[in-house]
């Protein structure tokens, strides 16, 4: 037996611009009964009771706003919420632990801020009967010999005491008008204000306006006023964001350290890296964004994510990836890469007050990504706005008279117009046809946005849009600094594979910056490493071979990475871990090579 989910997507659905197929073209409204009818709003609405599941709906909708999907009928009974007629509803709780770490995974739209928002108290559950919701009492009943039904108990009772660290840190400028430290000591009830600003590096900013504050910075300030207070269940929503690998590893501790003194802690992260070295536990989160998400059973960190990477879930006998993340074992040849430079630089400098970067010479090779690697501060961003042109070397040259086409860190949506405006003028009217649809556009799901104005994106959304507008371009080398930022982890997969089959197909090149280092693997042939002290002196490395570029990247940082024994993937050791000490002795920071043994040294 089956039960029926019809979601529709109300921002897409504009019936004043299509025919009303949706509804013209239904069985079951040709048979008189009304199954898909105009509400109120003028938008679709459809009964899931008498929708036989045809998909003719689906297919007929000129705006893609309709998904049908058919679940097991078992999954009624664990229906935790839905917020209305043809909107998303979640499945299943997670399960906070007592001196664990609980991560949660999946993509964006699938429920994980839901279900924190759930676990706080924030949003009242209703069982799934959005229009009459159920009173605590029966809420309490339905977790009947359950962990959570003292969880719940005490949500009711108003005795559960939470800290949550929201996903949007930038309200906190909004609400909070005075210096970073008054905001932290507002709200320390554990002492420790010192520990705070010294783990998350914090001593240079802590005296500022929280309004002059960095992202990063921003972040770990929202990170330090979460964890200084005093509280059984603390909540994490995406800790990384904006944080260089060396501020993550900060964070990580920081967290760590809640649960190793008994707390509980969930944390919903994109970072899989970051998220491995930090979770003990994880659940997945998997469905269709905006319509549905179902709840994994309970899986140790290292299975959770290699069950993500395989998009298998064997307990549930459910696949929700076509094909599985397959990682390089081994280190590329040189004599494999192709020999033909598109562009060779010499070595330059640019010169800064209080501030200078230095740049070794190196070159980009036809068909090549070359990924970057380094702290905040380094002068990552620099280096990409002299190579794409947009800003001079102080001494040296980087002259080139190719085009490139460069995506800044920091998105703006000032455009004035749709998607499909944006992308038609940046590609000369050629972004729906041809291999940049097929291997861009339809992967990373932005001929969904069309029709929506570039203004009321989301920042994942505004992020994959700036994306397939930098790679619309006719451009010899692309350069896209920080295309992870808001993007969940299917999409970062889906980004890394994508660009490098349409860079190799179009016998272009890329530089990259991103601090998923997991993403850079995926992504890059060959890596240029920043090092130095941010924001004073920065110094860029030529491009080197994945296997040496690693290596120098995590001496600098401190860690040893090892491959995972079944996928193949990039893992942090933990601190003086047998393979930890081992790796360091031998000076291999980054394995290559996949050993029998090495998750024996964990």
């Amino acid at each position: 037996m089956v039960h029926r989910v019809a979601a529709l997507d109300k921002d897409s659905c504009v019936s004043r611009k299509c025919g009303l197929e949706c509804i013209k073209f239904c069985p079951v409204n040709k048979t008189g009964s009304d199954c898909i009818i105009l509400g109120e709003d003028a938008k679709a609405v459809i009964s899931e009771e008498l929708c036989t599941g045809c998909g003719i709906c689906i297919k007929k909708c000129p705006f893609e706003a309709i998904t049908i999907v058919n679940l097991a009928e078992e999954l009624l009974e664990e229906k935790i919420h839905q917020y209305g007629v043809n909107t998303f509803r979640l499945y299943r709780l997670p399960i906070p632990r007592a001196g664990g770490v609980v991560g949660l995974v999946g993509r964006n739209g699938v429920g994980k801020t839901t279900a924190l928002n759930i676990l706080s108290g924030t949003l009242k559950l209703n069982l799934g009967r959005y229009e009459k919701p159920p009173e605590w009492d029966e809420i309490i009943g339905a977790f009947q010999g359950t962990e959570m039904k003292q969880h719940f108990q005490k949500i009711a009772s108003g005795e559960l005491k939470v800290s949550v660290k929201p996903q949007q840190v930038h309200l906190i400028q909004k609400a909070w008008g005075k210096d970073a430290l008054s905001l932290l000591k507002k709200f320390d009830e554990r002492n420790v204000v010192n520990d705070m600003v010294t783990g998350l590096n914090l001593d240079t900013c802590i005296d500022k306006s929280v309004a002059d504050l960095s992202g990063g910075e921003l972040q770990r300030l929202a990170v330090a006023v979460a964890a200084s207070r005093e509280a059984e269940l603390y909540l994490f929503d995406e800790p990384s964001s904006y944080n260089d690998v060396y501020q993550r590893l900060a964070v990580s501790k920081i967290i760590r350290g809640l649960s190793e003194q008994g707390k509980k802690v969930v944390v919903v992260e994109h970072d899989l890296t970051f998220l491995d070295y930090l979770s003990d536990y994880l659940y997945l989160l998997y469905g269709e964004p905006g319509a549905y998400g179902i709840l994994s059973t309970l899986q140790a960190a290292r299975t959770g994510i290699n069950i993500l990477l395989d998009g298998y879930l064997p307990s549930e006998n459910v696949r929700f990836r076509d094909a599985p993340v397959v990682f390089d074992t081994t280190a590329p040849v040189e004599e494999q890469l192709l020999e033909e430079y598109v562009v060779r630089y010499q070595e330059f400098s640019k010169i800064y007050p209080g501030f200078s970067l230095s740049v070794e010479t190196g070159g980009l090779r036809r068909g090549e990504v070359i990924g970057i690697l380094g702290a905040n501060a380094l002068g990552k961003t620099t280096f990409m706005k002299i190579i794409a042109g947009v800003e001079k070397p102080s001494a040296g040259s980087a002259e080139t008279l190719l085009t490139i086409s460069y995506k800044p860190q920091y998105l703006s949506a000032d455009f004035e117009g749709s998607v499909r405006d944006l992308l038609s003028k940046t590609s000369g009217g050629q972004f729906e046809s041809g291999a940049y649809e097929s291997q861009i556009i339809r992967p990373l799901g932005v001929h969904r946005l069309y029709d929506k104005s570039v203004q009321e994106l989301s920042g994942g959304e505004l992020q994959k849009v700036a994306i397939s507008a930098s790679l619309s371009r006719d451009a010899d080398i692309y350069a896209l600094d920080e295309p992870s930022a808001f993007i969940d982890i299917e999409d970062r997969i889906i980004l890394a594979k994508a660009v490098q089959r349409f860079v190799r197909a179009q016998g272009r090149s890329a530089f990259i910056v991103d601090h998923d280092v997991q993403l850079v693997d995926i992504v890059a042939d060959r890596l240029i490493i920043f090092s130095g002290k941010p924001g004073v002196k920065g110094h860029a490395t030529p491009p080197l071979n994945k296997l040496e570029g690693m290596n120098s990247f995590l001496k600098e940082l401190g860690i040893t990475y090892r491959r995972d024994v079944d996928s193949g993937r990039p893992r942090v050791n933990k601190p003086g871990s047998k393979l930890d000490r081992h790796q360091k002795t031998i000076e291999q920071f980054y394995y290559v090579r996949v050993a029998a043994d090495e998750e024996s040294g964990e």
